[in-house]
């Protein structure tokens, strides 16, 4: 199944239509299991460009640092042996055509698949603000990627695919930055599941972002960092396309 958030209600997505299923996007995740094997008959054409963030309320949304090998190594990281875990909070998760507000400092991207608890998974970006990332003696990744805007998901939640091995990628003004292939995860998703529900309280649909692979901005040279006007195409197999657009200041 594929479930799409349009006009702030859940919607099933069937090829190039969609069926309304008359109800909240979290009942409808909490729901996931009988709404899979349901019979749904469609209401009305898919338009791409009214799709909302899939998952607007999740209890929880954690994240997953330095997850790829070849990611680790372009910030000259030692490998985690256990999953690096922080915290987006909740306010920044956006839709899959939603703009991004810009915030002073260094803004860069990074293209995740973000696992959604008893659901199936979806793409993300994980926008981050590295000047705050790194400042003080204990760096605040969790208040340094979660300005407004800074977790677009989308464009919908799917069951159809199994996140262990598919390409994902992230375009800056039409400028391949990042690609690889989710089979170059430290933890993959099965063993990240496990890890956070031996510690925490699970839920129905809640995220987990599970890390980006190389070619971020804070790994060039000479960073590129994300500026007003820059288009953000995110891409993972068997999932779909997001396209964000970045507003405000540098």
């Amino acid at each position: 199944m594929r479930l799409a958030v349009i006009d702030g209600t859940a919607h099933a997505v069937l090829g190039d239509e969609v069926a309304d299923l008359k109800m909240a996007p979290m009942e409808a995740l909490r729901r996931w299991d009988e709404l899979a094997v349901a019979d749904h008959r469609p209401t009305g054409a898919l338009d791409l460009n009214r799709l909302r963030c899939p998952v607007p309320a999740p209890s929880q949304v954690f994240a997953i640092g330095l997850n790829y090998r070849q990611h680790a190594a372009e910030t000259g990281s030692t490998l985690p042996e256990r999953p690096m875990v922080f915290t987006k909070f909740p306010s920044c998760l956006a839709g899959p055509n939603d703009v991004i507000p810009l915030v002073p400092g260094t803004v860069d991207w990074e293209v995740e698949l973000v696992l959604v608890v008893g659901c199936g998974v979806t793409a993300g970006q994980d926008i981050s603000e590295r000047t705050l990332q790194k400042a003080g003696a204990s760096p605040q990744f969790s208040l340094a990627k979660s300005h407004r805007g800074f977790g677009p998901i989308g464009p919908w939640v799917t069951d159809e695919v199994d996140g262990a091995d598919l390409a994902l990628s992230t375009t800056v003004n039409g400028e391949v930055r990042q690609s690889n292939r989710t089979s170059d995860m430290v933890f993959p998703p099965a063993e990240i599941l496990d890890y956070l529900g031996g510690i925490c309280d699970l839920r129905p649909g809640d995220l987990v972002f599970t890390g980006t692979p190389e070619g971020v901005a804070m790994g060039m040279a000479s960073p590129a960092w994300l500026a007003d006007g820059d288009e953000i195409v995110t891409e993972i197999e068997g999932i779909g396309i997001m396209t964000n657009r970045c507003v405000g200041p540098r």
